[in-house]
């Protein structure tokens, strides 16, 4: 037996039961949708009322020409993102060309991809879609068993009124865009976790850095003066008590070289934040590096252990350093490890010494990896 609701006019409106729900066809569910929501449609006119048309079969090429458009920009990311070579070049070395061009190529692949299947799903709506005007009475509350019901069924009426179901060739375009565009995404999220970091062992990336001394030579800390040609190396002297600046690695070698110089400063795991604590200020060491700081002097990576942002404040009030970027907290003076934030990780602390000429020196790179996303260290 049916049950009765009260519309929002106050009128008593007819509620099928289940199995009266069950007898009904999809049209006839769709439509009680619409009288059980309050649903007024004034106008509703299909876009193509006599299928066939040139103007159809035209409007219908448009909207596949967006789609196969996209599948082929998705496809084209897909190569890029694997083939092109992405591994760093110097400018004066053959292939810089190619390598300079793999973030725009893949960008504007990518990009290409985006838009195009938007513009194909628009281009489909405005031209497909039937010309519809309703009125809807507002309603409170959670919907009803029988509004649940009728939903899927007034989507798919709509869906059919689209006349999408007769149209192979957006559907096939669509879902070939749709479906390069997926494993365009797929690939873009697991293709650095496939690449090995560790193929070159001792030499991986992640586990050097420019701090590294190569052939016995020193490597220094270096002062940003705003020009490459102007080296200033740091001494003790240079600092105040509870100061900090940031420094680079400096090989002797590397004086006159504009592209090695500009390297060690524009390499991501090159900055370091040198600080000098006041004396007297209680500190705590990580085991096994003890000797790692120069008496009140501490070198940690700059590269928060977050996302990679650059740790640039200091509060020597209470001597912890902070990452702008998402507010992670580090204690300089217990071994730069977080005390606040999302960093679950303490910065890399760089072993420093004093050479017979006073100046600061690097005593090896960093017995761990520098950067974010990264838990294991070297045992």
């Amino acid at each position: 037996m049916s049950g009765v609701t009260t519309g929002e006019g106050g009128g008593a409106k007819a509620v099928p039961t289940a199995a009266e729900l069950d007898d009904m066809s999809p049209e006839e569910l769709a439509r009680l949708a619409t009288e059980l929501d309050d649903v007024v449609v004034q106008h509703n006119a299909p876009k193509f009322p006599v299928p066939g048309t040139r103007a159809e079969k035209r409007a219908e090429r448009t909207v596949a020409f967006w789609f196969v458009l996209s599948a082929l920009a998705a496809l084209a990311f897909v190569v890029a993102f694997i083939a092109w070579p992405h591994e760093y070049v110097p400018p004066s070395d053959p292939g810089y060309t190619m390598y300079s061009l793999y973030t725009p190529v893949v960008g504007v692949t990518f990009g290409l991809a985006v838009l195009s299947l938007g513009v194909g799903v628009i281009t489909y709506v405005r031209k497909f879609f039937p010309e519809e005007v309703s009125v809807q009475q507002r309603h409170d509350g959670p919907s009803d068993e029988v509004a649940r019901r009728t939903v899927m069924a007034q989507l798919a009426s709509a869906g059919k009124d689209t006349t999408i179901a007769r149209r192979s060739l957006i559907k096939r375009s669509a879902g070939a865009a749709a479906g390069l565009f997926g494993i365009g995404l797929g690939i873009a999220a697991i293709g650095p976790l496939i690449r090995n970091p560790w193929k070159d062992g001792p030499d991986s990336p992640l586990w050097v850095t420019g701090w590294r001394p190569e052939n016995g030579e020193t490597v220094f800390l270096r002062a940003d003066t705003g020009e490459l040609s102007e080296i200033r190396r740091v001494r003790p002297e240079d600092m105040e008590p509870g100061s900090m600046q940031t420094v680079f690695p400096f090989r002797e070698s590397e004086r006159g070289d504009e592209e090695a110089l500009l390297h060690a400063q524009k390499a991501s795991d090159a900055p370091v934040m040198l600080i000098r604590l006041r004396p007297g200020t209680p500190v705590v060491k990580r085991a096994g590096q003890e000797d790692f700081n120069y008496g009140d002097y501490y070198a940690f990576s700059k590269i928060c252990t977050h996302l990679g942002c650059p740790t640039s404040l200091y509060q020597a009030q209470d001597n912890r350093i902070l990452c702008p970027c998402h507010q992670s907290q580090f204690l300089a003076t217990e071994y730069a490890r977080p005390v606040f934030g999302p960093a679950t990780r303490a910065l890399p602390q760089l072993p420093i010494t004093v050479d017979e000429q006073g100046y600061f020196v690097a005593r090896s790179d960093f017995p761990e990896a520098v950067g974010p996303a990264f838990w294991e260290r070297r045992s």
